[in-house]
């Protein structure tokens, strides 16, 4: 069990204030400074500097936070799967980005449940910040996400690389054939609201090209990829989606790839978890069950 002391410092590491910890957790605030002096001593090292009266995370803090929030994340785990003995079925807390929880999770998912038929399962889809918040809380194990992470906070392994494409309605009419993503600038951009995973992939590849989503002539957001799916299926504009999520949609011809000269994009889908964690081994173990290749 981890110590109380502990909790009091990823209290104050979560409000950057003494007195604001000591209301979250319900004690004095001499009681978080007396807590914070202890471990300092039992570490033999400073965890805090002061700033004013703001608290700021010395390296050391930094160190400490990061295996902290690893230990209180595998407690909650560890907590869970007692209770799970005591009960028939176990429970699977996972964290999905949007568009890969909407295409790409559920066969998986189908997979793991066909050979875990006793399991409860419970779902997250946001986006990746969000996630990597709830899996620092230990309201979530692990995840599957499209965006960027501190590699030194988290374990990962690559679940899958998976192509980005451009995408119009079926006969779709150009005023000229583009071949160039600048040839798209006149068309309008119906694509997925700042901040999502498959919104940055495409301002990354814009942003090498010195271009960005305000060049093109209009510009549609919409927090909804079928949405942005089935206003482009009427014909309303174009879109950049991952090939997954527009799969059906260009076998059965109501979608058509757009061929660009020079634009072959992929971006990876990665499965990830708290650095450090003792289970390590189980979520090797479910990367596999959900359809993930190891990679040596």
């Amino acid at each position: 069990m981890i110590d109380f002391r502990i909790d009091t410092f990823l209290a104050v590491c979560q409000y950057m204030n003494y007195t604001k910890a000591a209301e979250a957790l319900s004690i004095t605030q001499p009681a978080v400074t007396q807590h914070i002096h202890y471990l300092e001593e039992h570490f033999g090292v400073k965890l805090f500097q002061f700033q004013g009266k703001r608290p700021a995370l010395t390296e050391a803090g930094r160190l400490l936070l990061g295996a902290a929030t690893t230990l209180k994340h595998d407690e909650i785990y560890l907590r869970e799967k007692l209770l799970d003995t005591t009960k028939r079925g176990k429970l699977l807390a996972l964290g999905a980005t949007k568009t890969v929880g909407a295409y790409l999770l559920p066969q998986a998912l189908a997979g793991y449940l066909s050979h875990n038929p006793e399991a409860d399962v419970h779902i997250t889809m946001d986006n990746t910040k969000v996630l990597l918040d709830e899996l620092d809380q230990g309201k979530i194990d692990c995840a599957l996400v499209e965006g960027s992470f501190d590699k030194d906070q988290y374990d990962f392994l690559l679940y899958s690389v998976e192509p980005f494409v451009a995408v119009c309605r079926s006969g779709y009419t150009f005023d000229r054939r583009p071949e160039t993503v600048e040839d798209l600038l006149q068309e309008r951009l119906i694509v997925r609201e700042a901040g999502s995973g498959t919104r940055n992939i495409l301002e990354s590849y814009l942003k090498r090209h010195n271009l960005v989503v305000a060049d093109f002539s209009h510009v549609t957001e919409i927090n909804n990829v079928t949405a942005i799916k089935e206003l482009v299926k009427q014909g309303a504009g174009i879109t950049f989606l991952y090939g997954f999520a527009v799969q059906e949609e260009l076998a059965s011809g109501t979608l058509q790839q757009i061929p660009l000269a020079h634009f072959s994009l992929s971006h990876n889908i990665t499965f990830l978890w708290r650095h450090g964690s003792i289970f390590r081994a189980y979520y090797e173990q479910l990367f596999e069950e959900l359809g993930g290749t190891p990679h040596k």
